[in-house]
């Protein structure tokens, strides 16, 4: 080894144990997934809640939380009454448990018209329980907030209010967990992301259930398919066993509705409910009063849609009670 050789070397190996007499420091590391969702990242507006009190977004609403968070307009026809019975149908699983360590929060994308007043109006229409906030607050703000959180894209319209980005947000601010899921998921499952594995699973498993007693699993119809992910946020399809029954529905019961109405008028009543409200239809507006004034969303669905859906209403649970006539 030359001499140059064996001092580069010596000089390798001091600095080798200087650094581990004072100890080795590591470059700058990114922050915390907990850190980077903080007060900083998420702005920290003011907003007014259904029940009238003055509370931040960051602050207040989401620090060290587990929540919901969805952005909704209650002059909406179609997709906003879906998503909000369908979180109705998951606060019911949920339980005492919203409110407590697991926050619901809809915030409107029309303050102006959506006031504290009105927002609490749409909250008692729909039947939703303690623990979950209807929010307003500055226009622009909100839009910011819709930035931030990933609904609103560059380029949108925030003005269009139909166009509105319909994913939810769930998230645990306190480690930096967040995602987006769908306002047409099971209600079981969302539930379990907010309940179990946002929260780590810190809490125990319920106790009996036994994966040898699941049902099996069957591709469902086109129409099954429909009836569940857009139907079953209001309406049950004959009596509900266990724990399906304390998810009563918004909207009638559709065990044999197909030989209780009209078929052509229940096909543009599923493909166009607000045009047959519009018309002044008397038994749509029989139905309309007779359920709390909840609106039948247009789900904008095509023809064949309809069929399908009609096909299953029709093939499913043949001894099933019928519908009440309004």
């Amino acid at each position: 080894m030359s001499r140059r050789s064996a001092f580069a070397l010596i000089g390798i190996i001091a600095l080798v144990l200087l650094g581990t007499q004072v100890g080795y420091r590591r470059p700058a590391e990114a922050p915390a997934p907990a850190a980077a969702w903080d007060g900083r990242y998420f702005p920290n507006i003011p907003l007014t809640s259904h029940d009238g009190r003055q509370l931040r977004f960051y602050d207040d609403l989401i620090a060290g939380k587990v929540v919901l968070v969805n952005f909704i307009f209650t002059s909406c026809g179609d997709t906003c009454p879906l998503e909000t019975a369908r979180l109705r149908q998951v606060q019911k699983i949920l339980g005492q448990r919203v409110g407590r360590d697991i926050h619901f929060y809809s915030i409107s994308i029309d303050p102006l018209h959506d006031t504290p007043e009105v927002l609490r109006a749409y909250a008692e229409r729909f039947q939703v329980g303690p623990g979950w906030l209807f929010l307003t607050g500055d226009q622009d703000q909100i839009n910011g907030l819709r930035e931030r959180m990933g609904l609103l894209a560059q380029g949108d319209d925030p003005a269009v209010l139909k166009q509105h980005n319909l994913s939810l947000i769930v998230g645990n601010q306190a480690t930096g967990q967040w995602m987006k899921v769908s306002p047409f998921e099971n209600p079981w499952i969302l539930a379990d992301k907010l309940a179990n594995s946002l929260r780590n699973w810190q809490d125990a498993a319920e106790p009996g259930r036994d994966y040898a007693k699941a049902p099996a699993i069957r591709p469902p119809s086109s129409g099954e398919q429909l009836f569940r992910t857009r139907c079953s946020a209001c309406h049950s399809l004959g009596a509900q066993p266990g724990e399906l029954a304390s998810l009563r529905s918004l909207g009638p019961d559709l065990a044999g509705v197909t030989r209780q109405r009209d078929r052509a008028w229940l096909a543009r009543w599923i493909r166009e409910p607000d045009r047959l409200l519009a018309e002044k239809d008397p038994l749509a507006i029989s139905l309309y009063e007779r359920y709390d004034r909840v609106a039948m969303p247009n789900l904008r669905l095509a023809e064949a849609d309809v069929e399908a859906l009609l096909a299953y209403l029709e093939g499913a649970e043949e001894g099933a009670r019928p519908v009440s006539a309004p």
